[in-house]
């Protein structure tokens, strides 16, 4: 089925401030709010066992009317 695609004008950053590991999926901060994002949703290439708290990530949000906003497409800033 795949990841829903976002609107345009949805690319995000942040820094991951919650994991729970044996759960599969996490929390990003951005500026305004947290955001939540599962294993699933990471970008191909990220792998979730490699996320670490305060790492900064990028991705795409999306909304529903269900569960509110997630983060899709998360994917780990390489560090300089």
């Amino acid at each position: 089925m795949g990841l829903p695609k976002p609107p345009a004008g949805t690319a995000a950053s942040g820094r991951v401030v919650q994991l729970r590991v044996g759960q599969g999926d996490g929390f990003i901060r951005t500026k305004t709010r947290d955001v939540y994002f599962h294993r699933a949703d990471l970008d191909e290439g990220t792998a979730f066992n490699a996320l670490h708290v305060g790492d900064r990530v990028t991705f795409a949000l999306v909304e529903d009317a269900i569960s509110g906003a997630r983060a899709i497409r998360v994917a780990r800033v390489k560090r300089a």
